[in-house]
């Protein structure tokens, strides 16, 4: 992935996009809305094969879109989504639903862009073009106190739980209550005792990050992001680094807190038993764009040659070394 040192530039301490040299912004960011939508799929990269037919040099030709049909209504919807840092294009025309109350899984190889997309739907950083809407509102479109109400939606889980290295477990546990609410002291310990408790903590208030496991650290930080009682929580690759059998014990952890707690759960990885274990739902991203996506049962049995090889981790198919 591209260096994303490249920002945007600033207009009353707010990023304002800036839209890449290949792709003008429009639509809800800027630009005219009435003009013709910036062309896509068109990379700075030579896609030309030795031996193949022209027909078969299309980088997309294995993006069919398909969404199927899951029955729900939609938390997340991603509209024609364009990033680029420099010359790299990391969302290409991204279109992609994200329903509630189910545990949806973003899979895609290496350097794909899914962290990114994390970073985007919660406003860190600005796209270039299209739209991204949660719970129906759009926000690219959001004042800066909007989008400060908006993120309290949000519970994020990073790879490294992302703890704060000079605070104990239950206050960094107790952080997003401390700064978000008015609670008392007494009615946050009795949040953070009962979140760490389901995350099998109970006994682990006063240890510092330092003294914890890499998957106490994940079950830690998962605790912070529940304080909240959040509507959808982010997952960027919680397997990460862990053995398989503390990977399973997360997983049923994800699908137990889920049964409890209900909303639209976003995990991004790209593991194919974590996939199997807890995703009701399943989008595959490659070059920037979603492959197909739809209940996970229908993906796995997909005959799409990319979503095909990728979900059963297949030597023969698009997706090569390069």
């Amino acid at each position: 992935m591209a260096d994303e040192t490249n920002q945007p530039h600033m207009h009353e301490g707010r990023p304002v996009p800036t839209p890449p040299a290949q792709a003008p912004a429009s639509g809800p960011i800027g630009g005219d809305p009435d003009a013709a939508a910036p062309e896509l799929g068109k990379l700075n990269v030579d896609y030309t094969i030795p031996g193949v037919e022209p027909d078969d040099t299309d980088p997309y030709r294995w993006h069919t879109g398909e969404k199927r049909d899951h029955g729900g209504e939609d938390a997340i919807e991603v509209i024609d989504l364009v990033k680029q840092f420099g010359t790299t294009r990391i969302q290409n025309g991204l279109n992609l639903g994200l329903p509630d109350d189910e545990v949806s899984m973003v899979l895609g190889p290496s350097g794909t862009g899914k962290s990114v997309l994390i970073k985007l739907i919660v406003g860190l950083l600005y796209p270039d073009a299209g739209d991204i809407l949660v719970h129906g509102e759009s926000v690219p479109n959001m004042t800066d106190d909007e989008l400060f109400e908006m993120r309290k939606k949000f519970g994020l889980l990073f790879q490294d739980g992302a703890l704060f290295g000079s605070m104990n477990i239950y206050d960094n546990t107790a952080f997003p209550l401390r700064q978000h609410t008015d609670k008392s002291e007494d009615e946050i310990a009795e949040i953070v005792n009962r979140r760490l408790g389901e995350v099998g903590l109970a006994e682990a208030h006063y240890k510092m990050p330092n003294e914890l496991s890499g998957g106490m650290r994940k079950r830690a930080g998962f605790a912070r992001a529940l304080v909240l009682d959040p509507a959808i929580v982010f997952f960027d690759e919680p397997d990460s680094g862990l053995d398989p059998v503390r990977t399973a014990l997360l997983c049923e952890l994800i699908r137990e807190v889920h049964e409890e707690n209900g909303g639209c759960y976003m995990v991004i990885s790209h593991d194919l038993g974590t996939a199997r274990r807890i995703a009701d739902f399943i989008a595959v991203l490659w070059k920037g764009r979603i492959v197909e996506s739809g209940p996970s049962e229908e993906l796995f049995n997909s005959d799409n040659d990319f979503v095909r090889q990728f979900l059963n981790a297949e030597v023969d198919g698009p997706l090569a070394m390069d």
